[in-house]
């Protein structure tokens, strides 16, 4: 069995507005689910993600509207890392953050930013096999889109533990003294283990936990494996859009593995996800509970272009 690299990463925003607009219009990405928190459905749960939402550039928000500001530290991821295409594209990401009052700065030849609640990103060109996973965008041409996840850096007090579960539980292959490559048949990326970490606390520009992506057919038996290894691990969780199961590993962050489908066009149109919101069936009886206490969000759909009729 092999996971397929980083299926979503999912953070906090304190202010969903404001999400939607850094993520859908700054960034590009696209909305490709707007639903609510299953575990709490008084909050959203925004997806953003490439034009088919897909599993490796998956990267979703719980809103809990004015939530404070987070302090990332020991078990928590503090930076993603998103693939882009060359050196010209850094180049129009540097100018494109700076126009929006996003300072920017290169760091071994990545551009770091931060979003407007503090949580780090970084693009980074490189050189792999996987196809890009691009959103259309009317702001950001094609060949300078974010193409999915390349890494996470996270934060334990002591790696070695860590380090275990990831080599010889989900199978990651060691890069250097601190980073390593979960890959799959089809996707990989890199998760980098910096040892020493301080104390932290969730909210408002942290992430809450990352997923790994697992076939549908072998979500049942990387359970069973997590669980033989002795770790606290809950049930097979229905999501709807995807089957789910959660543990700690022994550094503290939250590890998730996230069946690959059956995927966000279950109950909307490729043409029109994200544009309503989408409760699972489960949830549907809510709505009319739920959606007037939703924060409004603003209208997207202007940022990507019209379907075209060509072949």
């Amino acid at each position: 069995m092999k996971l397929e690299g980083l299926h979503h990463i999912t953070a906090i925003t304190g202010d969903a507005p404001r999400n939607v607009d850094f993520y859908a219009r700054v960034l590009g990405l696209r909305l490709v689910k707007r639903t609510v928190n299953q575990d709490d459905p008084t909050v959203y749960h925004l997806f953003y993600a490439d034009e088919a939402g897909s599993p490796g550039a998956d990267l979703t928000f719980f809103e809990y509207p004015n939530a404070r500001p987070g302090r990332a530290g020991a078990g928590m991821v503090h930076r993603i890392a998103h693939r882009v295409a060359s050196a010209a594209t850094l180049d129009f990401w540097a100018e494109r953050l700076g126009s929006e009052g996003v300072a920017t700065s290169m760091v071994d030849g990545a551009l770091r930013f931060d979003d407007f609640e503090g949580l780090s990103h970084e693009l980074v060109v490189v050189d792999v096999t996987d196809a890009p996973l691009r959103a259309r965008s009317t702001e950001v041409p094609d060949e300078h889109a974010l193409q999915g996840f390349h890494a996470v850096y996270a934060g334990v007090a002591d790696t070695r533990r860590s380090v275990a579960v990831l080599t010889d539980v989900l199978g990651a292959v060691p890069v250097d003294d601190d980073a390593f490559e979960i890959r799959g048949d089809r996707r990989g990326s890199f998760i980098r283990l910096e040892g020493g970490a301080g104390r932290g606390f969730g909210g408002a520009g942290t992430v809450h936990h990352i997923a790994w992506g697992a076939s549908l057919d072998e979500h049942t038996a990387w359970r069973e494996r997590v669980a033989s290894a002795g770790l606290q691990i809950t049930p097979v969780i229905d999501r709807f859009y995807f089957r789910s199961v959660y543990f700690r590993e022994p550094g503290g962050i939250l590890y998730e593995l996230a069946s690959i489908g059956p995927g966000f066009t279950t109950d909307e149109s490729r043409e029109t996800l994200g544009e309503h919101l989408a409760l699972p069936p489960d949830f549907e009886h809510l709505r009319a509970q739920v959606e007037p206490m939703l924060t409004p969000l603003p209208d997207i759909r202007r940022w990507r272009p019209a379907p075209t009729n060509a072949s």
